[in-house]
């Protein structure tokens, strides 16, 4: 027969209960929250966690929905935008998910030995300033056919960005005026101008 310990149980919980909750807290699963910025309201909190996807529900279970919560390259204004204002170039690489698009190297007919190449980096799905970055490059050769890249800063960089800005806006405006549209309702106008 073994001879349990009656000291050795309590330490081992103990133990047990100090990995858990490093193991918790380390990991991000325990995050600490605003009071102020964290609704009172309970059901608010289970509508906010889901819409960021932070959460399940059993009844979602079976339905394939992963995990997150994705918005598909069709309904992210900013993306259909960039492809809009974009289109007068070739793309070498489009990733939705990791939130970059990078043009080909194209050229104008007036400077046949200078090639650009524009690479979007999305930060945010928001449409702001500060949701996208522009990186331009350039590729300068000679007539030997030496050529050299170098980032390229200029204006045109910023009227791009302000143009996929512009184009979102509107993209946005438009989806809203379709769901009025569809759903009976009516856009009553913030500004009137008298």
């Amino acid at each position: 027969m073994i001879k349990k310990n009656k000291y050795l149980e309590p330490i081992y919980r103990l133990i047990l209960g100090f990995f858990l909750f490093f193991l918790i807290t380390s990991c991000g699963i325990y995050q600490k929250s605003d009071a102020r910025k964290v609704s009172p309201n309970p059901q608010k909190r289970v509508q906010s966690n889901m819409e960021q996807g932070k959460g399940f529900r059993i009844k979602d279970f079976g339905k394939g929905r992963g995990s997150g919560n994705f918005q598909f390259a069709s309904s992210n204004e900013m993306w259909r935008a960039t492809l809009d204002v974009l289109d007068f170039a070739p793309l070498g690489n489009v990733d939705y998910s990791g939130g970059l698009i990078i043009t080909d190297w194209f050229n104008d007919a007036t400077e046949p030995r200078n090639s650009l190449k524009i690479t979007v980096r999305f930060l945010t799905n928001e449409i702001r300033a500060d949701g996208l970055e522009i990186i331009m490059h350039k590729k300068i050769c000679k007539q030997n056919l030496e050529c050299s890249i170098k980032q390229h800063k200029s204006k045109t960089s910023n009227e791009i960005k302000l143009a996929i800005l512009k184009r979102a806006t509107k993209i946005s405006k438009m989806d809203q005026d379709k769901y009025l549209e569809e759903n009976g309702k009516v856009r009553i106008n913030d500004n009137p101008k008298f």
